[in-house]
Parts: structure tokens; C-alpha cells; sequence
């Protein structure tokens, strides 16, 4: 059985094959959320790996990916209803760009492509009247800046949850379902370097979508307060008593 504090990280996907060299997003978060190595354990539910007892664990973070929620794929379908039934546990739960939606959808809410088209790069992230009393979000302010990177978004919010973030294109980029569970569109593990990366890796399909590769990279910007998001996380997940 894990330490009653450790966190456990669902890995649902990799990084572009061009930033592999700086780890997996596993890393990636445990760094931004300023976690010891330690004090985490990761599960690949991707490449087949058994999700544990969520009980035993202080808090759940669940990665983005290259693949799509609608793909319904038998790995990402056992996630969903593990993460259900965390989250009705009382589990804390962060769930990042994949895992945002993945946790929307589990909950009973509806992820598909973004009709906005896709969203990729440095993004002014706007809170909204909900995130003035949430533990994440309140110390955000009214703007901040966020790393982004999608072509599908939660359509339709479960029942019960609300809106804490928006962009102008993305309505649903951060959402709090009970007082325990979270999920974030935009990715707040990527420093300035990850983004630029991904920009690059997707320059092809930026150029047929009449985007500009290059003037998006030259706009990539740090994003220090959606960091600090993850980060309150931590420090929330830190303060909940278990039983």
C-alpha cells in the first residue's frame, strides 16, 4: 500500500516524440507541482497498467495525451470509471487537458472537437465570479496567462460542476466538481521551453489550419500563476484531513 501522502500520477499519454528528451509528463508535473520524487507514484494506464486503490492515496493527478476522449479507447474507459469512483469517494482529483476531460466525461458531462477550432499557445485565461471562493483559483485574479494545446474541450459540464476559467476559445477551461475535483483544459507543468516545443512538433497541421507557427512561438510567454494553480493543489490535498 502507498504512504497515506503520496499523490499518484495517471499517465494517459506521451509527450510529442521531439520533447521526449526532457522526460514524460509525469516528470513534467511532479517538477511544476514541486513534489519529491518520492511522494509520487505513476500508474501508465495508457500502455495497459492497473489503476490501484484510489483510497490510498492523498490526491490523483491525471496527465494530458495524444489521444482523444471520444476515441472511447478500453483504457481510457476504465480510467473514466476509476476516476468516478474516486471522485465520488471524496478523492482529490486534477485532472490536465486530457485528464480534464476525461474527468468531465466521467462525470456524466459531454467532451468533443472544439468548434472554435484549435487552441495552441500562450492564452489570457479570464476566471470567472465562481473562482473568487475557490481554493485553486482565487488567488489568480481576473486574468492570467496559461500554456495551451487542444482540438477537443468539454462540450458540457456535468451536473453540478462549475465554471472557474474561460479563454475566448475555450468557455470551459477549468472546472471544480464537488469541493474535491478539478480539471484544467490548459497544461500548467509546461514551461516556456515544452510550448515552444509543441508548436513546432504541430507546425504542419498550424499551417493548414491558416495558423502561424512561428509568430505563436514568438508570443509564448511564462505562465507562472497557472503553475501555481497545480501548486495549490498540492497545498490543498496537503491540508484535507484523511481517514
Amino acid at each position: 500500500m502507498p504512504q497515506t501522502r503520496s499523490f499518484l500520477i495517471v499517465e494517459t499519454g506521451q509527450p510529442v516524440p521531439s520533447m521526449r528528451r526532457y522526460g514524460g509528463f509525469p516528470h513534467w508535473i511532479r517538477v511544476a507541482a514541486g513534489l519529491a520524487q518520492y511522494a509520487v507514484d505513476v500508474v501508465d494506464v495508457e500502455r495497459g497498467a492497473e489503476l490501484p486503490v484510489a483510497d490510498g492515496y492523498a490526491g490523483v493527478i491525471v496527465t494530458g495525451s495524444g489521444a482523444m476522449v471520444t476515441e472511447r479507447q478500453d483504457w481510457s474507459e476504465r480510467s473514466a470509471a476509476w476516476l468516478r469512483e474516486a471522485a465520488h469517494a471524496g478523492v482529490p482529483i486534477f485532472g490536465i487537458c486530457y485528464g480534464h476531460q476525461l474527468l468531465a466525461h466521467a462525470l456524466g458531462g459531454e467532451v468533443g472537437d472544439n468548434p472554435r477550432g484549435r487552441e495552441m499557445g500562450t492564452f489570457d485565461i479570464e476566471t470567472t465570479a465562481a473562482a473568487r471562493d475557490d481554493a485553486l483559483f482565487a488567488p489568480s485574479g481576473g486574468t492570467f496567462s496559461a500554456q495551451t494545446t487542444h482540438l477537443q474541450s468539454v462540450l458540457r459540464l456535468p451536473d453540478g460542476a462549475v465554471v472557474l476559467a474561460r479563454s475566448a476559445l475555450e468557455p470551459h477551461h477549468a472546472f471544480r466538481w464537488g469541493d474535491r475535483a478539478w480539471g484544467v483544459q490548459f497544461h500548467p507543468e509546461f514551461s516556456t521551453t515544452h510550448m515552444r516545443g509543441y508548436i513546432r512538433a504541430r507546425s504542419g497541421a498550424l499551417y493548414r489550419e491558416d495558423l502561424d507557427p512561428v509568430a505563436l512561438v514568438a508570443a509564448v510567454r511564462a505562465a507562472p500563476e497557472a503553475r501555481a494553480v497545480l501548486q495549490r493543489f498540492v497545498r490543498f490535498v496537503e491540508a484535507v484531513p484523511r481517514t
